[in-house]
């Protein structure tokens, strides 16, 4: 049931559910995601769920262990380039804190637009992992707006004695809107056509890079991938990655910033 007060759902009644309950499949899923993931990554959260597949993997029947022990050893998974967090555990926990007990809290923060450690008292509304990092998403004083932090950039986090309120509006698809990762910017959505070479055509086409995506193939094996988003700062960087079998077709902007970007790339190997 909800509880509307304290913002969560509770069960009506106490349950327990014990190792041997799980299925193979489900003791497996569990304990290969989460130790692999939290495995030595130092990534808060992830490094906790490690250790619960550990406890779960220990208390679960011998026959049935050695039979996940070979799944496991079956299976391997590889993450993309993952930030390096664990020294940003007390910082990640403080955060968890505030949004639990809804006070605010004071954070330095090494900023990246401002090009200076600032100080501001942040209303906690979320914490996203995206991709290869964690973000705390909230009000910030200092901006009197709903702004995104990097957590690894959060030099210190005090909890103040100063509640706040969720507001009742927020939701984070409509704080990210239709930004290209983690970081809306603001303005009009922009509608973006990128044509990708042959080459790398059908490996563009096999992933779901963006909910607004639709692809186009061509006679010649190329691909016309076209998405709308919010802001072209962030999908500029992934074009780039690339190199030149993606063209920006549309808009101008995103044409003229990823241009001039290959320009400065190129001028660096003409020394």
């Amino acid at each position: 049931m909800y509880d509307r007060a304290a913002d969560r759902y509770t069960l009506a009644e106490a349950t327990s559910v014990t190792p041997d309950e799980l299925s193979e499949h489900e003791a497996v899923s569990l304990i290969v995601l989460a130790s692999q993931l939290g495995g030595g990554q130092h990534i808060p959260f992830f490094s906790a769920a490690g250790d619960a597949a550990l406890k779960l993997e220990t208390n679960l029947p011998k026959e049935v262990k050695q039979r996940i022990a070979e799944l496991r050893g079956a299976v391997t998974m590889i993450p993309g380039g993952i930030a390096d967090e664990g020294h940003k555990a007390e910082v990640f926990r403080r955060i968890l804190e505030a949004r639990r007990l809804r006070q605010v809290i004071r954070i330095t923060y090494e900023s990246l637009t401002e090009w200076e450690t600032i100080a501001t008292k942040v209303r906690p509304y979320q914490l996203v992992h995206a991709r290869h990092s964690w973000y705390l998403i909230g009000r910030s004083s200092v901006h009197s707006e709903v702004r995104t932090f990097k957590v690894s950039r959060i030099a210190t986090a005090e909890l103040l004695d100063e509640s706040y309120k969720l507001p009742r509006g927020f939701s984070l698809r409509r704080y990210l809107k239709n930004a290209w990762r983690i970081v809306p910017e603001p303005g009009n959505d922009v509608q973006v056509t990128i044509r990708f070479s042959s080459l790398v055509a059908t490996n563009v086409a096999e992933v779901t890079w963006h909910p607004t995506q639709e692809i186009e193939w061509n006679d010649d094996g190329s691909l016309l991938l076209r998405v709308t988003v919010s802001g072209v700062n962030e999908i500029s960087w992934w074009v780039l990655g690339y190199a030149d079998q993606a063209e920006v077709i549309k808009p101008a902007r995103l044409r003229k910033l990823v241009g001039q970007r290959a320009q400065n790339l190129a001028k660096l190997y003409d020394r």
